[in-house]
């Protein structure tokens, strides 16, 4: 848990990633190689349906500096670099080649009681972004908007708070431009087996559509866990994840709707390695 205030896109995260973290339906295999000069690789590839694609990342860090470039099948190669200004505060700078708009400038500063971060475009046009939040390790409440300078709009402008503590956490999040209330609750049952349960209930104000997704973690044994999440659309889905090595997970997910017994159950498996 954050020792102060949380970032704006933390507020919600632990429900959040009870609901969704590590579910993939597709067939994913990834490699890290870290080393003690500070350079990093990592390898990954995604089978989805036919279509098997990939990427290649190098990572290196400094005293305060960190460089990160990604290659990926597309030709596409990413470049961020971050630099610590200070022990709470860093910026980055990150662009893509070809793509010549692509360049970003972020800055991120953090204080016991107030997060900030901002990110601004590199051309022309740039879209702007600000996100700030106030409070404490226990409660916090920001918001965020997005500027696009080439069409004069703001693209998004969202509003939420968080209550936290160690065994449970409840977050309201007004996004999609005021018209989609999201409400989240978290709650640790049994601490011994990490047994914890979430909901989220969506209430769209424009046309007075509601829906949710319920699920539940538990841990089997120290390196293994299952998940599970039912949504109101009817899909079940389940997780299973084991540790087979230090750093090393395997995970196998699976999904079916109810509601469409036509539709054939999806299935995901995925492998990291971290030797």
């Amino acid at each position: 848990m954050s020792k102060g205030a949380r970032p704006f896109s933390e507020i919600g995260r632990r429900a959040r990633d009870l609901l969704t973290k590590d579910y993939n339906y597709d067939q994913k295999f990834s490699v890290s190689i870290p080393s003690s000069s500070g350079m990093a690789i990592t390898t990954t590839g995604i089978k989805k349906d036919q279509i098997f694609f990939g990427d290649l990342n190098l990572q290196f860090k400094g005293q305060k500096t960190t460089v990160d470039v990604k290659v990926d099948t597309y030709s596409s190669v990413t470049t961020k670099v971050t630099y610590d200004i200070l022990d709470n505060a860093k910026t980055a700078i990150s662009f893509t080649v070809p793509d010549h708009k692509s360049g970003k400038l972020d800055v991120n500063y953090l204080h016991p009681h107030a997060a900030f971060n901002s990110s601004i475009g590199l051309n022309p046009s740039p879209l702007l972004e600000v996100a700030a939040a106030i409070g404490s390790k226990d409660i916090s409440i920001g918001g965020e908007v997005g500027f696009d300078t080439s069409t004069s709009s703001f693209t998004k402008y969202n509003a939420g708070l968080c209550f936290s503590k160690p065994d449970f956490s409840a977050a309201l999040i007004l996004t999609d431009k005021g018209n989609t209330v999201k409400a989240s609750y978290v709650h640790l049952v049994d601490p011994s087996t990490g047994t914890e349960v979430a909901a989220e209930m969506v209430h769209r104000l424009s046309s007075f559509e509601n829906s949710f997704s319920i699920g539940s973690v538990h841990k089997v044994d120290p390196h293994t866990l299952v998940k599970s999440r039912f949504s109101d659309d009817g899909k079940i889905a389940i997780l299973s994840q084991r540790e087979w090595r230090p750093r090393s997970l395997a995970t196998f997910s699976a999904e079916y709707n109810t509601k469409d017994t036509n539709a054939a159950p999806k299935f995901g498996f995925s492998i990291a390695l971290k030797p």
